[in-house]
C-alpha cells in the first residue's frame, strides 16, 4: 500500500504540473501532504512527526535556496552594469544573426561551462551571456533551456559534478574504475547535444524566415553596439566586476566557503560598489526580487515533497517494489537493468536516496550473477541524462526562472530530446564495452 501511494503521489504531482491544473509551488506542498494523510490513514504510517518530516527537507534544502537566491541577485547586478556585453557582442560578431549559429554556439557554450560539474553556475553564467541575444532574436527560450539543461546533463557525469562521486563513494569505487571508461559515452552525448541545437536552429531560421523585421526586432550585425543601452557611468566599474566574478569562480571551485556564503558577500561588495545610493541599492534589489523570491519559494516547497517522500520511508517501499518486480531470469541482465531503471528512480527520488540506497542493492544483486559492481555503477550513471528535470532537482528552477517558461513546459518540451540523450548514452556504452548486455 506504501509502495502504491508512493508511485500515485509522483503520478498525481506530474500530471497536476505539466497539464497546468496545479503550479509547481502549490503542488509541491499540496500533493505529498495529502498522500502523507493517506499514508497514514491505509498503511500505517505515523504521522506524529509530520511537521519533523515537512521542516527536515525544507532544512536540507535551505543553503540551496540561499545560494540561488543571491545568485540570482549578483547574475542580475552584473547583467544591468553590463559585465557581459562584450561577450555578448563577441558573438553577436561570430554568429552574424544565424540563429542556427546561435543555437549552436549556445551548445557549445553550455558544454564548455559545464566543466565545472556544477548545473547552477552553468545555468547562470550560459544564460546571462545568451538570454539578451535569444530576447533580441525573438528566439524561442524553450530551446534555450532545453539545450542548456542537456549540456549540464552531459558534464554532470564528471567525477566533481555529484552522481559519479556517490558511485565511488558507495561502492567502493575510484574514478579510473567508473568514470574514465565512460568518457566515450560522454562524447557521443554531447554530439547529439550539438545536433540537436543544430536542428533547432534550422528551425528558427525558418520560422524567423517568415517574420517580417518588425516582429524581428533590430537587426544584428557587426555594426551593433552592444552597449548603447548600459549607462555609461556604470561602465567604469567593469574591470572591477570582471575581477570579482572571477575570482568568485575561482573560489566556488576551490570551495573556499560555501556556495550561498560566497554569493553573499560577493551580492553585498558589488551592489556597494556600483549602486553607492541606498536609494538605488533599493531599486535595485526590486528589479530582481520576484525572480529570487519565485525560484527560492520553489526550493523550499520541494524540500516538503523530499521530506515527506523520505520520511513516510515511501521511497523505501518504491525501491523494494522495482527490485522485487526483478525476476530472477533476468539476473544476467542487471547492467542495461539498472541503466534503464536509473532514469525514472533519479527522476522521482534524490539522487542520495538512489545512489545510497537502491544502487548497492543493485550491484549485489548483479555480482551473484556475474556483473561486476563497476559496471552496475557505470550503468547506474546513464539516468542523469534524464534525471535534471526532476522537480526535485533545485537548479533546475534557476534555469527557468532565467529564461521565464514554467517548469511543466520545460518538461514537456525537452524530455523528448533529453531521452535522446538517454538512448545515445545507452547504445554507446554497449557498444564500447562500458557495461555489458549480459554477464
Amino acid at each position: 500500500m506504501l509502495s502504491f501511494l508512493a508511485f500515485a503521489m509522483v503520478a498525481t504531482f506530474m500530471t497536476l504540473i505539466m497539464t497546468k491544473r496545479l503550479s509547481a509551488i502549490v503542488a509541491l506542498i499540496v500533493v505529498p501532504l495529502l498522500f502523507a494523510l493517506l499514508a497514514g490513514a491505509f498503511a500505517g504510517v505515523d504521522l506524529s512527526t509530520l511537521g519533523e518530516m515537512m521542516m527536515g527537507g525544507v532544512a536540507d534544502l535551505a543553503p540551496t535556496g540561499v545560494m540561488l537566491v543571491f545568485g540570482i541577485l549578483y547574475f542580475g547586478l552584473m547583467i544591468d552594469v553590463g559585465l557581459f556585453d562584450p561577450l555578448i557582442a563577441a558573438i553577436v560578431k561570430l554568429v552574424h544573426g544565424d540563429p542556427q549559429r546561435i543555437l549552436i554556439g549556445t551548445a557549445v557554450l553550455s558544454l564548455m561551462v559545464s566543466l565545472d560539474g556544477d548545473g547552477t553556475t552553468t545555468y547562470m553564467i550560459t544564460t546571462a551571456a545568451m538570454l539578451p541575444l535569444y530576447k533580441r532574436m525573438k528566439l524561442d527560450m524553450r530551446m534555450l533551456a532545453c539545450i542548456v539543461i542537456m549540456a549540464g546533463a552531459v558534464m554532470n557525469v564528471l567525477p566533481w559534478g555529484g552522481p559519479t562521486a556517490r558511485v565511488m563513494s558507495s561502492l567502493k569505487l575510484n574514478s579510473e574504475q567508473v568514470f574514465v571508461p565512460l568518457i566515450p559515452a560522454m562524447a557521443a552525448t554531447a554530439l547529439w547535444v550539438i545536433l540537436v541545437a543544430w536542428y533547432f536552429g534550422r528551425k528558427e531560421r525558418a520560422r524567423l524566415g517568415r517574420l517580417s523585421p518588425e516582429e524581428i526586432g533590430a537587426p544584428i550585425g557587426d555594426d551593433l553596439d552592444i552597449h548603447c543601452a548600459v549607462d555609461p557611468a556604470k561602465r567604469r566599474f567593469f574591470w572591477f566586476n570582471l575581477a570579482m566574478t572571477v575570482g568568485l569562480m575561482a573560489a566556488m571551485l576551490s570551495a573556499l566557503l560555501p556556495l550561498g556564503i560566497l554569493f553573499m558577500l560577493a551580492y553585498a561588495i558589488a551592489v556597494t560598489v556600483n549602486y553607492p545610493s541606498v536609494q538605488a541599492q533599493r531599486e535595485q534589489l526590486a528589479a530582481h526580487a520576484g525572480n529570487a523570491l519565485s525560484v527560492a519559494g520553489l526550493v523550499f516547497a520541494a524540500g516538503i515533497f523530499m521530506g515527506i517522500l523520505s520520511g513516510t520511508q515511501m521511497v523505501n517501499a518504491m525501491s523494494a517494489t522495482v527490485i522485487a518486480a526483478v525476476p530472477p531470469a533476468w539476473g544476467p541482465y542487471m547492467a542495461p537493468i539498472t541503466a534503464v531503471i536509473s532514469a525514472p528512480f533519479t527522476f522521482f527520488i534524490s539522487n542520495d536516496a538512489f545512489y545510497f540506497g537502491v544502487l548497492p542493492i543493485l550491484a549485489e544483486t548483479g555480482a551473484a550473477y556475474g556483473v561486476t559492481a563497476e559496471q552496475i555503477g557505470r550503468a547506474s550513471l546513464v539516468g542523469q541524462q534524464v534525471h535534471l528535470l526532476s522537480p526535485l532537482v533545485a537548479s533546475t528552477y534557476l534555469l527557468v526562472g532565467f529564461v521565464g517558461i514554467e517548469l511543466g513546459e520545460h518538461q514537456r518540451f525537452t524530455l523528448k530530446w533529453a531521452l535522446g540523450s538517454f538512448f545515445v548514452f545507452f547504445i554507446t556504452s554497449l557498444l564500447f564495452g562500458i557495461f555489458p548486455f549480459s554477464a
